[in-house]
């Protein structure tokens, strides 16, 4: 089987790059990153400026647009579907007729990759997102993934997910994130997997299973997922696990314990000879201790019932004998969860440097040193992937291509 990828929601490369270190033959036939209500898109820059543009692979689909309004059956077929969106409300409104029979709400964007498999019909599927993904929406858990399986059930799909925290598995920021892998169930690999148990797929034959293997699990947890989008969106709730499978319409899940490698610490990935603008200055230490200290604080509700806001202390400065905690899109602003360290030559405290940010998602450094400014530089690594753990899960999807006829 050809090895062609569709990116969607690319920001600056992540899955691509990811693929692209196999070194096994991987083409990628079209991507699309818009940011929106941004008057320059720098992350579609970025990545243009480390991989060209679409035009330049001979279509003349353009990609720095809202992927709402991008005709699904313009885009180029492709056997791997990857991207990696935002976690957002996936209920329906089903009083609203369209030729699919069901419309989510505007701007999500599921229904623009749900779309997407419709129009094209990829054998194959790797999707990323936050792991509060398996728990939302708070006053219906379970209810938004369940959205996205009943979906995938219904287009012919199976679905195997794992949330995994890069740190247990060799990388340098305990990064959290749910990855999805979905199949045609009349792929080759459908086919095999269709003859095995779900705890044979989710413990050791499945592509998770493989790429991250697990000490052991808890009992698994079954349940059949209603047909209707609509009665999954206004009923169903359901724990989902950290790990999981679903096929013809049965869920499978459990909870797994990870088999732990050594990861790299933060001090692995730290720079030396520090510009002075990345040091915390005297004036702002008190901010920052404070930020980083434990709070009580009283407050009043809209309705005027008053309450205690609690959160406990940080490690400040960030410990270098660890891997860094999660990197987020606030990076680098005097805010709580930016990292601060103690610098390797002068042990003064400062900021991480846009290259080490790069570093902590296995980005070659200054990937995003094209132009842009370095606030952005933070904000596009606080979204990306963590780029080793995609090579290990691409490393898998190179076997099952292999077997594919």
């Amino acid at each position: 089987m050809k090895k062609t990828i569709c990116e969607l929601f690319a920001g600056v490369g992540g899955f691509r790059v990811g693929f692209d270190n196999l070194n096994s033959g991987w083409e990628t036939v079209w991507f699309s990153q818009w940011e929106p209500g941004a008057k320059k898109q720098w992350a579609h820059d970025c990545y243009v400026k480390h991989f060209g543009n679409s035009e330049d692979l001979n279509n003349e689909i353009h990609t720095n647009d809202d992927i709402a309004i991008v005709d699904k059956d313009s885009i180029p077929n492709h056997n791997l579907l990857v991207a990696g969106f935002p976690c957002q409300d996936y209920s329906v409104a089903h009083t609203l007729n369209t030729a699919k029979g069901i419309e989510g709400k505007k701007g999500v964007l599921w229904w623009q990759i749900y779309d997407t498999l419709l129009s094209k019909k990829p054998k194959f599927c790797l999707f990323e997102n936050v792991d509060r993904l398996l728990k939302s929406p708070a006053k219906q858990r379970g209810r938004d993934f369940g959205v996205m399986l009943t979906c995938l059930n219904q287009l012919n799909y199976s679905v195997e997910w794992r949330v995994i925290n890069a740190a247990q598995y060799g990388a340098a920021q305990r990064r959290r994130r749910v990855f999805i892998f979905a199949y045609d169930n009349d792929t080759v690999y459908g086919k095999t997997k269709s003859k095995l148990s779900a705890e044979d797929i989710i413990t050791s034959e499945g592509i998770f299973a493989k790429a991250f293997p697990i000490l052991n699990n808890e009992a698994i947890e079954e349940i059949s997922i209603p047909d209707s989008v609509e009665d999954v969106s206004d009923y169903f709730s359901f724990p989902f696990k950290n790990s999981g499978y679903m096929s013809n319409g049965i869920i499978y899940t459990t909870k797994i314990e990870e088999r732990e490698e050594e990861p790299i610490c933060l001090r692995d990935i730290v720079e030396n000879n520090v510009d002075d603008s990345f040091f915390i200055s005297q004036d702002k230490l008190d901010k920052w201790t404070y930020l980083k200290g434990s709070k009580k604080i009283k407050r009043t509700s809209k309705s005027g019932h008053e309450y205690y806001f609690s959160e406990g202390s940080m490690a400040f400065p960030d410990p270098l004998d660890k891997p860094a905690r999660t990197m987020l899109t606030s990076e680098s602003t005097l805010n709580r969860s930016t990292h601060v360290i103690s610098d390797l030559d002068s042990g003064k405290l400062r900021l991480l440097t846009p290259v080490e940010a790069e570093r902590l998602q296995g980005f070659n450094d200054n990937w995003t040193n094209t132009g842009m400014p370095q606030r952005m530089r933070y904000f596009c690594m606080g979204n990306a992937l963590v780029i080793p753990i995609v090579t290990r899960i691409g490393k898998i999807i190179d076997e099952i291509f292999e077997s594919e006829i």
